[in-house]
């Protein structure tokens, strides 16, 4: 009587299918994209570009008090737009509950100076104790060469 051989590992296909983990990391893609403009705290501005910027990194936090300044003048609190004749009364009420008396400003490059005078001033106003102007890291080419002395060092 002869046995019976049964050849199994003939019908094993050792291709690995890629399509399934392809759509999810499209789909993964796609949320990011779509995400990630959302993320960004307050009202979009060109800040300043500096050397040395100080991290300022409670900035980020989502109870921040963040107030903007845009390119013609127009005041935010947070998403808000404000007149700076109620920024000190907004400030003072977000702050009268809080322990950190810490306030943000984030102005636009072409900003008019004066303004910023103004929000800086309404803002010292409702009694902040810190007050953080934020900028951004300017980008240097790696092979730049350094920045010349000032006459005289």
């Amino acid at each position: 009587m002869a046995l019976a051989k049964r050849n199994e590992g003939a019908k094993i296909s050792s291709d690995i299918n890629v399509t399934p983990m392809v759509d999810v990391m499209l789909v993964l893609l796609i949320i990011f994209m779509v995400v990630t403009p959302m993320l960004q705290k307050g009202v979009s501005v060109d800040m300043a570009k500096v050397d040395n910027p100080t991290p300022m990194e409670d900035a980020d936090k989502e109870d921040a008090l963040l107030v903007s300044i845009t390119r013609d003048g127009k005041v935010y609190f947070g998403t808000e737009q404000i007149t700076i004749d109620n920024l000190t009364t907004k400030v003072k009420d977000r702050l009268a509950n809080k322990q950190d008396k810490r306030v943000y400003v984030k102005a636009d490059m072409r900003t008019r100076f004066g303004g910023v005078v103004q929000v800086v001033d309404s803002v010292r106003a409702a009694g902040v104790d810190d007050l953080g102007l934020l900028t951004d890291q300017r980008k240097t080419a790696p092979n730049a060469p350094p920045a010349p002395a000032a006459p005289g060092q």
